[in-house]
């Protein structure tokens, strides 16, 4: 079985289409989604998708790019959508995005330390989000004692000394599409970063892998990514299957 571990089925990409993509998901041996929220609205409409379907979860949090909508009322619809809820398995997708720069840094830092702090309240780990900000993430991590919450860097992009510091933190690493294109570095990071500390994702409907590549992505494709970094780390399909479903359902709990 596989895991995909970063999904966002309820953008408009997907509507009217969420409950035929996991079924070709699960086709695919894709047994867990976990349907990633990016803001409040995101995050409501993730949780009621993941309610009625077995392996599929939900995560609660505002996107970088979406802060400016987290006013207080927000934050605290927050805190209860992710206390008490099982099919919640983590906080976010919270984090810096530097490169883009839609929203003032201050902010978007204020609002990443809100959810470490919620996060750690819960006991659930982080799904963060982090372009051109890997450094400073890692740096609001330390002072805010998200190390003790966990967590993961997905759609980890930066170099392979800030994956080492990630992982030395305690953190896992999310690799998607972006290991199967010519130009990218996240292959070499991938087949570097340590058996247990390795999760797969899509970030559908985003990045698709190749052949799919520049058409919408989806979890059943987590499988072709599985095949190349195991082809390409010269490990059985199965192992290399079986060993990051396991590193996911250690992360968020799953049973």
């Amino acid at each position: 079985m596989l895991v995909d571990t970063h999904a966002h089925l309820n953008f408009p990409q997907f509507k009217g289409d969420e409950k035929a993509t996991i079924r070709r998901a699960r086709k695919a041996g894709v047994g867990i989604i976990v349907n990633v929220g990016t803001n409040l609205k995101v995050s409501r409409s993730a949780l009621d998708l993941a309610r009625p379907h077995e392996g599929v979860y939900a995560t609660v949090g505002f996107h970088p790019h979406d802060v400016e909508l987290a006013d207080a009322d927000g934050l605290k619809a927050l805190k209860r959508l992710a206390s008490g809820n099982g099919k919640v398995v983590a906080v976010g997708e919270t984090g810096l995005d530097f490169f883009r720069n839609y929203a003032p840094r201050p902010l978007q830092e204020r609002i990443f330390r809100f959810h470490i702090r919620l996060a750690r309240q819960t006991g659930l780990p982080l799904v963060i989000h982090s372009r051109g900000a890997e450094d400073r993430v890692m740096d609001i991590l330390e002072s805010e004692g998200g190390v003790a919450a966990g967590g993961t860097l997905h759609c980890f992009g930066g170099c392979p000394h800030q994956a080492r510091r990630a992982v030395d933190l305690g953190f896992h690493l999310g690799f998607g599409g972006t290991v199967t294109y010519n130009r990218s570095t996240s292959l070499t990071v991938a087949l570097e970063t340590p058996p247990d500390r390795i999760l797969l994702e899509t970030d559908c409907p985003y990045l698709a892998p190749v052949p799919h590549r520049g058409r919408r992505n989806e979890p059943a494709y987590v499988r072709q990514i599985a095949e190349f970094l195991a082809g390409r780390a010269n490990e059985p399909l199965d192992s290399f299957a079986a060993r990051t479903t396991e590193n996911a359902r250690r992360l968020f709990g799953l049973t």
